[in-house]
């Protein structure tokens, strides 16, 4: 199987990801997750003609560059912008009933990490934005400056799993309005020993990530419909970087596996290889988890 890559964005697993799919050159799949279009394009090249994609994003950014990566490959695609929560109003306006294998690929993509101007990253300097979507809800400053002591605190705790939430959500509370990246790494700095600082702030920037995107609750709407859009021996693929995510989907695929529904091919899941998190350290939480339908 041939994979490409861009120069710019190195897909998680990619190997892992194709040899679990086992691309049928004709059948029909999703990216849920295309960012960048890492893995749209490894599983672009190697689908024939006959073969289609959809992808789905809400990063308008990401679409742009998703779109002229792709078209490189072939025209048998089709990118939307919808969450992939959505992705069953997507396949019936193309007229799909099923498809061969759906992937979702979690959490941030280096696009997103790397800018300068929208907040996710904690090294950056800029307007605490973390939306995905940057046309649509509330972002994180306005999350920040109009929740309650105790609701920034259950932020933290629950989303970003912090020790720490409580001291941290009285100090944003005593020193709000909190519009900027270093305002919050400032007010965490003072929380927090040194050595943990780091941690501690991607942590808290994950939590309040998570909350401006309804992460969580987009995969559970996921998890509960994609068996009904796979064919028979289609398979579905998750790739996530966080304990939360990964025990959503660890759940979900136990209770389609006690219905009878899948079957799931990761006992448990896949992690990437020491060679593979040299060259991409975002591989380094990335965990795989498999099933097919039966």
């Amino acid at each position: 199987m041939t994979i490409i890559t861009s120069p710019t964005h190195i897909p998680v697993m990619p190997d892992e990801v194709l040899s679990f799919m086992q691309i049928k050159p004709s059948g029909k799949y999703i990216d849920g997750t295309c960012g960048l279009g890492g893995h749209s394009k490894a599983i672009l090249s190697n689908l024939s003609n006959n073969g289609f994609l959809l992808g789905l994003d809400i990063d308008d950014e990401a679409i742009k560059i998703c779109r002229k990566n792709l078209s490189i490959i072939n025209s048998n695609f089709h990118i939307e912008k919808k969450s992939y929560s959505n992705f069953p109003k997507v396949l019936s306006k193309l007229g799909i009933k099923k498809v061969d294998g759906i992937l979702l690929d979690l959490g941030l993509s280096s696009l997103q990490l790397d800018s300068k101007s929208r907040g996710f990253s904690f090294m950056e300097d800029s307007k605490l934005d973390m939306r995905f979507n940057q046309k649509k809800g509330i972002n994180a400053a306005e999350i920040i400056n109009r929740s309650s002591m105790s609701e920034l605190a259950d932020i933290m705790y629950y989303f970003g799993e912090e020790r720490r939430s409580r001291l941290i959500a009285k100090k944003i509370f005593e020193n709000r309005p909190i519009e900027k990246v270093h305002d919050l790494v400032s007010i965490i700095k003072k929380c927090t020993p040194p050595n943990k600082r780091n941690k501690t702030m991607a942590r808290v920037f994950q939590s309040f990530r998570i909350a401006v995107n309804d992460e969580l609750e987009n995969l559970k709407k996921f998890m509960e419909k994609y068996i009904k859009y796979l064919k028979t021996g289609g398979k579905i693929i998750v790739i996530s970087f966080h304990s939360l995510e990964d025990r959503i989907v660890k759940h979900c695929f136990r209770d389609g596996s006690k219905s009878g529904e899948i079957s799931i091919l990761t006992k448990k899941p896949i992690v990437s290889s020491k060679m593979e998190q040299a060259i991409n350290s975002r591989s380094k939480s990335a965990k795989l988890r498999c099933a097919v339908k039966i």
